[in-house]
Order: structure tokens, then C-alpha cells, then sequence
């Protein structure tokens, strides 16, 4: 048997062999570090353009809301395209959508078209959606035992865009004259091509009659407890992240801070986000995924209580660091619990779903956190934040998540 053919399990569930496995998560961390250079390179310096193109200042952080918006509405397009013609067709037109982004922003700076970048940023949430799906394509094939730790290392190929991206935007965003950022952009497309280079090779398994037919209906799938459980505190731990990374660049210049500082502020946010993964799955194996969320949602409730504390660069710096590695916490956490909550013929409609979910929560926040902004101020901001973290809380608290949860359900 060649190493693209599946093995199977007396459950009709597809393994693929080890040197497949290995290199498939070895070209999807890659592809997770492309990839997560161009949304860094969208946070840091959207609501900035925003600001300056924008009609009304108000909306300077719309752009990163439609960034969301366009995640939200290709999350379950994307996942059809998984399903019927295979995870790598995903991919490709996800970097397709990625090289499409850097090419309209850049034509969006020269002509000087706010709707125009807008339009761009939704393409970049589209590229986003797909690479959404690498942490889950990460434990396909893999035995049970393994996928939690499948999927927090590709995760942690975060950490290099954590590096990449505010590194690409500090040395090019002055390249194009007039055009601050405009050569930014255009590396970006570059970037997103050379994901797709790397994309390719990915072998995933092949879909087996099960898989094909589809599983129990959605409708039985999305009423676990436990999965429930999981999206609410998916959704909060990601929404959080956004609601916040969205308007500190933006604070951090009317508080004075220069743009540098605020791209380094993200360098250290983006790895926090990323670096826990090479160790975020043996912790769920050991201590369960309910804890490991809880962890999460405590250390971004201790970042939003740094933010209130100053507005030195310490405090910025301080409280995007907390944020990051919160988030890493609960939403690997809360992503292993989806992976308890369905058989392998369900997983392409039950992952999409629950990243619909998430994201959909997640683009509400987006939209408000720059009128909050702009408004009443960072502190502002940064107090709201503990609403939806409190509404995390009770769901794991109601939900029986208990010590034990590393056991899987019947399914």
C-alpha cells in the first residue's frame, strides 16, 4: 500500500500512515505560519489605514469587522468544498483568496477607496476560514490519542508569524513612497502564494462510504452539552482576543506610543497566541480540556485587568502578551473538546459548524470595540470585556465539565 493510500480501523476510521502524517503536519504548521503572518499583518495595520481612509473615524476599525465578517460567511462554503472535493481543494482557494487581499489593499491605498480595502479585508477573512481548518486537517488520520496534540502543533506554527508578520509590515511599510503600507500588501501576496506552494503537497486520507453519507444529523450533533460547551467558550475566548487586539494598535497611538512599538506589541501578542501550542495538547491529555479553558478565560480576564492598570507601553505590551496566551488556552482547549463530540463522517459539518458559531459571535464584538473605542475610551473597552468572560464561566460551570473529561463519550 503507497503512503497516500488509508489504512483503516475496525471503525471504518481513515489513518494514514506515519510518513504522511509527519509530513502533513509538518506542511500545515508552515502553512499556519504564512498564513498567520497575513492576518498579522491585517490587525496591525487596518484600523490604522481605517483611520486614515475612513469617511467618518468611527469606522476606522471596519475594515478588521469585515476581516471577521468575511471568516463568519466562507466558514461553511469552505467546509462544502472540503467535504465534496477534499480538504487540499479548501486550502488552495483559501490562498487564492489570501493573494487576492494583499493585491486589493494595495490597489485600495493607491486609489484612496475605503470600501475598496474593505472589500480586501473580507477576502483576507476568507483566507482566514480556511485556515481555520488546519488545526482539525492535523488530526485527520491520527489515532485518538494523538489529535489533540496534532492539533495544538500546528497551532504553534503561530509563533513564527508572530515574528513574520509585524517584522514584514516594520520593514516594508515605507518601501512605496506615498503609500504607506502599499509594498506591505504586496508582500503579503507573496506570502500567501508561497503558502499555496507549500499547501500542495499536503496528502490527507480518503473519504470512506461513512464519511461520504454524512453521519447523524446536525441537529443531534450540535445539542451535546459538550459541544456546546465548546463553542460558547470558543467563541468567548476568540471573540475576547479580537474585541481587544482590535483597537490596541489604534490606543496605542492616541496614547502617544509610536507605530513600531505597537508592530513589536503585536510580535509578542501573536507569539503568546502561538507558543503554548507545542505543549497546550499534552496539558489537555493530562489535565483535561475544560481546565486548560478555564485557564484561558482566567488569564484574559488578568489582561484586561492589566490594560485598566496604565497606559504605559508596559501595560499595552503586558496585557497583549496575557491575551495571547488566554486565548491560546481556551480556544485549543474548547477546539479538542469538538474534536469529543463527533464521529469521523461527522467531523467536516460539526468543525464547520462550530467555526461558523464562533466567528459569528466573534464579528458582533469585532464591530463594537472601535464605536466603544472611539467613543468612551480604551478603559472602556477593556470593562466590557469581563461580560462575555463571565458568560464562558457559567457555560463550563453548567455544563459538567468536570476533572475526568479526557474520557471520551459514547458516540
Amino acid at each position: 500500500m503507497s503512503h497516500t493510500e488509508a489504512l483503516h480501523l475496525e471503525n471504518d476510521t481513515p489513518v494514514i500512515s506515519e510518513r504522511d502524517q509527519r509530513g502533513n503536519i509538518a506542511r500545515l504548521t508552515i502553512a499556519q505560519a504564512l498564513a498567520g503572518a497575513n492576518a498579522v499583518v491585517v490587525y496591525a495595520t487596518a484600523s490604522i489605514v481605517g483611520n486614515v481612509l475612513a469617511p467618518v473615524k468611527s469606522l476606522a476599525t471596519l475594515p478588521i469587522s469585515i476581516f471577521v465578517v468575511g471568516m463568519a460567511a466562507c466558514i461553511l462554503p469552505m467546509g462544502v468544498i472540503a467535504r465534496r472535493y477534499g480538504r487540499r481543494a479548501a486550502f488552495l482557494t483559501g490562498t487564492g483568496c489570501g493573494v487576492l487581499v494583499g493585491l486589493l489593499a494595495a490597489l485600495a491605498l493607491v486609489v484612496g477607496s475605503f470600501w475598496l480595502f474593505c472589500l480586501a479585508t473580507f477576502f483576507g477573512g476568507a483566507y482566514a476560514a480556511v485556515v481555520l481548518s488546519f488545526r482539525f486537517a492535523a488530526a485527520d488520520g491520527v489515532s485518538p490519542a494523538m489529535r489533540a496534540r496534532a492539533l495544538s502543533f500546528v497551532m504553534g506554527g503561530g509563533v513564527a508569524a508572530g515574528v513574520i508578520g509585524p517584522q514584514l509590515v516594520t520593514y516594508t511599510m515605507y518601501l512605496w513612497g506615498p503609500y504607506m503600507f502599499g509594498a506591505t500588501f504586496l508582500v503579503q501576496a507573496a506570502v500567501a502564494a508561497l503558502s499555496a506552494l507549500v499547501l500542495w503537497g499536503v496528502r490527507m486520507p480518503r473519504p470512506t462510504a461513512r464519511q461520504l453519507a454524512g453521519g447523524r444529523p446536525l441537529g443531534v450533533l450540535i445539542r451535546q452539552p459538550r459541544f456546546i460547551t465548546a463553542v460558547i467558550c470558543g467563541a468567548m475566548s476568540y471573540m475576547l482576543m479580537n474585541f481587544l487586539m482590535t483597537v490596541a494598535p489604534l490606543a496605542m497611538q492616541l496614547c502617544g506610543h509610536p507605530q513600531e512599538s505597537a508592530n513589536l506589541g503585536m510580535q509578542w501578542h501573536v507569539i503568546a497566541m502561538y507558543a503554548p501550542s507545542f505543549f497546550t495538547g499534552r496539558l489537555i491529555n493530562r489535565f483535561g480540556a475544560a481546565r486548560i479553558v478555564a485557564t484561558g478565560l482566567t488569564l484574559i480576564g488578568l489582561s484586561a485587568a492589566v490594560g485598566l492598570a496604565g497606559i504605559e507601553l508596559s501595560h499595552f505590551w503586558l496585557t497583549l502578551i496575557l491575551l495571547g496566551l488566554g486565548w491560546n488556552f481556551g480556544f485549543v482547549g474548547a477546539s479538542a473538546l469538538v474534536l469529543e463530540c463527533h464521529r469521523p463522517e461527522e467531523a467536516t459539518r460539526v468543525q464547520s459548524f462550530n467555526d461558523f458559531m464562533v466567528f459569528g459571535t466573534m464579528a458582533v464584538g469585532s464591530f463594537t470595540s472601535g464605536s466603544l473605542l472611539a467613543a468612551y475610551g480604551w478603559d472602556m473597552v477593556l470593562m466590557v470585556s469581563f461580560l462575555p468572560l463571565a458568560l464562558a464561566f457559567v457555560a463550563l460551570a453548567f455544563t459538567g465539565a468536570k476533572r475526568n473529561d479526557t474520557s471520551h463519550q459514547t458516540l
